[in-house]
């Protein structure tokens, strides 16, 4: 279903912020300290997930001081719906797994169908160690069980966007995280 710009500028409008651009980075800067004090002596491959990860990738890759290497992936379960469906994987990582510390970062973690299976695909290639860092983690009873190793914020089970999450392939530049107005 495709949306035009007026209707995802009045979801904009009428969305509830639920985290500003400072408690945002706030959150990214505390992941990151973390990070730092378990991976900086290993260096790491940072995978970012496509297209939800770049912006909380690029903000938390800032702030990690110590050697590593930046790479990413696309694999998707969206396809700029609103529900997810199968994965569907579009550009694997270009550098070898094999013997790596790996950490993932991606945008959210919702059920973690996408996150699991990126994680499987990494350990498969032969990674040593794989890590997980999601900007926000959705509190609900759907996820299949796994968690992230590093979690920015944790919001209620509503549709969110912004800081890289988006709405119907809009909106992922919103300078916080927003929830669809009665989602």
């Amino acid at each position: 279903m495709s949306v035009t710009p007026e209707q995802v500028q009045r979801i904009y409008e009428e969305a509830d912020c639920l985290f500003s651009r400072e408690a945002v980075e706030r959150a990214i800067e505390q992941m990151a300290a973390a990070i730092s004090d378990e991976l900086a002596q290993k260096d790491p491959l940072i995978l970012a997930v496509m297209s939800g990860a770049m912006i909380p990738a690029g903000v938390l890759l800032t702030h990690l001081d110590f050697p590593l290497q930046i790479d990413y992936i696309h694999a998707s379960r969206y396809r700029g719906d609103t529900a997810g469906g199968e994965l569907e994987w579009r550009v694997a990582p270009r550098f070898p797994l094999k013997g790596r510390c790996v950490l993932v970062i991606d945008d959210i973690l919702d059920e973690g169908l996408t996150l699991q299976a990126i994680i499987d695909t990494c350990r498969k290639k032969g990674a040593s160690e794989v890590h997980s860092a999601v900007l926000v983690k959705k509190r609900h009873e759907r996820n299949i069980g796994i968690e992230a190793d590093y979690v920015g914020l944790e919001v209620e089970d509503r549709y969110v966007f912004g800081y890289g999450m988006d709405y119907k392939e809009y909106l992922r530049n919103a300078p916080g995280i927003f929830a669809v107005r009665g989602s």
